[in-house]
This record gives C-alpha cells, structure tokens and sequence, in this order.
C-alpha cells in the first residue's frame, strides 16, 4: 500500500551477495553500455526497504565497475500523482518502486508504460521465488486487472495492516491484549472514560480508509473479497451486509469517541508522529511503519496485533519494481531488482523491521522483527490477505480519501457513503 514519506539519505551501508549465485553474469560495463543506473523509491531512510535497498545500491555499484547509481527519493503521492506523465517522458528512471493494483501498475501497464518482465522472471527464477499470494500483486492481465497474465513488476517484501499498541499505556489503564472484536471495543471505551483518545488516525491520506476496510471485512469472506478487488468476477453489493457495517461502525465510532475529529485533516505523517510521542494507545496501519517505530520510539514499550475479531486484514506483496518501457538500463534494473531478491539483502531487510520473501530466518536475530514476520506468514498460510479497498479501479484512492472524511466529519451519511463510492467503483470499472 502507501508508506511514511520521509527522505531518504545518501547511499550508504555495505555488502550482499546475488540471488543463486551468478545472477549478474555478463553485465561488465562496455563502451556501449550505460554509465548510470537511475532508481526511484519513496521509503524512508531508516525504514528496513530504505536500508535494504541502500545497502542493495552499494552492492550494484560494486559489482558493476563503471556503472554508478543516481538514486532520487520521491514522496509517493509524487509518484502517484506523475507516473503517467513521467513514463511518458525522457526523464525516465531505469528502476522505480510503484504502487501494485489495479489503478495503479495495472492501469501502467495496460497503458503500454511498463516493461514486461515475464521472460526476466522466469530466467532469473523469480516465480519460483515468490510464492501465488505474493506474486499476485506483480502479475496484470491486458486490461489491466491484477492476479493473471504478465509480470509486469516484482516484490522483494510482504506487509500488512495491523494495530499497533503503547504497552505503557495499556498497562496505566489495566487494559489487555484484546482477541474478539467485543474486547476491542470495550479496551476502547475503558480508554475514552480515562479521557484518553484510543486510535490515532489521519483521513486526509490512505490510514482512515484501511480502518473502514478492517471493519468491513469483520463481515466478508473471500467471494466477496474477490469480487470487490476483480471487478470481473461479479457484481459488489455495496449497500450488503459487509459494507454497510464497515459504515455504521465508523460512524459509531467517531460519535463513541475512539477516533478524535481531529483526525479528518491529519495525515499519515502527523498520525504516526502522534503514536510516536505516546499520546495515543493505538495505531491502526501497515507494517512499513515498523522499522521506524523501531529505530524513534524511544520512551515506551509497543507492541502489535491484528485487527480482533477478523479472518481477513488488508495486505498483499509489497509494493513492485518495474522497469519503465523508456527506460535505458533495464539489464542493470534487472540486475539490481536481483541484489534486493538475495538471501543477504533479505536477510537486512527482515532485521532492519520488513517482512521478507527470501531471508535466512534462521538469521532473523531480532525478537520484534520475528514477530512482524511471523504473523505475516500465518497469514499468508491462512489465505488471511485483503489486498487494499484502494486497489481495484483507476482514481479510487482519492475517492475513498474525500469519502471517508465526509462519512467521518458527518458530512455524508452512511448510506450517502456508500451510493458515492459505489458509484465511482462502477464507472471506474467499466
């Protein structure tokens, strides 16, 4: 999904080693080959993507004598915003980090902007890599929709949605771990009667939308999930059961004080910030924010767990590499999209607070990150993954953005909710 945009610092870091061994075999850099290697990503420097890949960076340029990388960080609603215009230019990077879905890498790739990387793939031994759930999120049919057809991308991590706890203040308020969706909610009013705000939020970025898609799914089961995110696969009931509680209970929640109405105009950045400074008891988000909690959260204990009560939590691979059709080093974008696949480059990444696709668990050292990476894979095994309600049409994630802040602020009822994002949902879908 969407991540904590801070800047990233200058390459730095040391050494990894290439996945199976030979993977850059006759890349040496010629007379004609490029000189430089352009990458794009929007993680933060000290996020476990940003270290991996910073340490991934340094690995290329050393094994590539010659050939020097010009990284640039991008915010991600910067990417968002211009891919289309950007791929369409000469001002292409060779390597960028995309968002996966279908109004996103999909609608690229169905646009003819995006390298089909199925024969790379399948040479490199990538599909063998990445497991069916995982390599959903790379794959694009030709219109466009995710989950068949080409690779047009390549994910190097897994993430989820969760909630994030202040065990501090868990332990002030005599409040447990809850495991049913009835002791989350109890947790919650014991919080608000202290006069404590439980959930901090933000609707002016992707964060309150995950909330309402956690609710929603409380009711769903996997044909609707699938139905909703396939678009073809049926017609999507958006004023049933599923979606209409995910509605009332926000509501309910804003009115029972879970979520304060500041949080209409807050975005990502300021909510994590929040949780950070221990005013709030919980957070509900994606596991990208994990290895910045881990490197600034300094004056309390904090913890994770899923969203109570739910079968299903919104998450998939993480977001994909692809290689722009203009771009003009794509032999050293396939190489480098090897660096990040390898076992060491895996393995920082899993200690830096990721969830990787191919580490050495065995040299997962860290007690936090064994956590976060083993309720992903009970997850995956379970057939637990959501993907995001942002995902199935073109332009839906500023839709759900304005919307849920109207459902949340009281400018929209449930029901004008609903009419609202079901209506943009078929007219995008058509």
């Amino acid at each position: 999904m969407v991540h904590k945009l801070l800047k990233a610092p200058a390459v730095t870091l040391a050494l990894a080693v290439l996945l199976g061994g030979a993977l850059l075999a006759g890349c040496s850099a010629g007379k004609s080959a490029p000189k430089v290697l352009k990458i794009w990503h929007y993680e933060g420097g000290n996020s476990a993507m940003g270290i991996a890949w910073s340490q991934a960076m340094q690995e290329f340029e050393k094994t590539h004598p010659g050939v020097k990388v010009e990284f640039e960080s991008k915010g991600f609603e910067q990417i968002r915003q211009t891919a289309a215009m950007i791929l369409n230019s000469d001002q292409v990077p060779d390597v960028m980090e995309y968002n996966k879905g279908n109004a996103t890498a999909g609608l690229l790739s169905k646009e003819g902007l995006l390298t089909d990387l199925t024969p790379v793939v399948e040479k490199r031994g990538w599909d063998k890599l990445l497991p069916p759930s995982l390599a959903t999120v790379c794959k694009y049919s030709p219109d466009g929709i995710m989950g068949s057809g080409k690779w047009y991308g390549v994910t190097d991590y897994g993430e989820y949605v969760m909630v994030y706890y202040n065990k501090d203040l868990f332990e002030k308020y005599h409040v447990q771990v809850p495991t049913t969706f009835d002791q989350f909610e109890a947790a919650m009013t014991t919080f608000v009667k202290a006069g404590v705000t439980p959930i901090a939020a933000a609707a002016a970025e992707y964060p309150a939308q995950q909330i309402f898609y956690e609710l929603m799914l409380g009711k769903a089961d996997r044909q609707l999930i699938d139905t909703y995110q396939k678009i073809t696969a049926g017609t999507v009931d958006f004023h049933g059961p599923a979606f209409t509680y995910g509605a009332d209970t926000m509501v309910q929640w804003m009115k029972d004080g879970f979520v304060s109405k500041e949080a209409v105009g807050m975005k990502a950045q300021d909510m994590g910030l929040a949780f950070e400074s221990g005013k709030y008891p919980m957070m509900i988000s994606g596991s990208w924010w994990y290895g910045s909690l881990v490197n600034e959260i300094k004056n309390f204990k904090w913890g994770i767990f899923l969203f109570p009560g739910n079968t299903y939590d919104p998450g998939s691979g993480g977001n994909i590499w692809v290689v722009p059709s203009k771009a003009k080093n794509k032999e050293g974008a396939y190489d480098f999209i090897g660096i990040t696949l390898s076992k060491e480059n895996q393995t920082l990444l899993g200690n830096s607070g990721g969830i990787p696709v191919n580490a050495d668990l065995s040299q997962i050292t860290d007690a936090k990150s064994k956590e976060l990476i083993e309720t992903f894979n009970d997850l995956v095994k379970q057939d637990g993954l959501a993907f995001y309600p942002d995902w199935p049409v073109p332009g839906y994630y500023d839709v759900l953005v304005s919307n849920v802040q109207n459902l949340m602020s009281g400018h929209a009822s449930p029901s004008q909710f609903l009419d609202s994002i079901a209506k943009a949902y078929q007219e995008g879908g058509q």
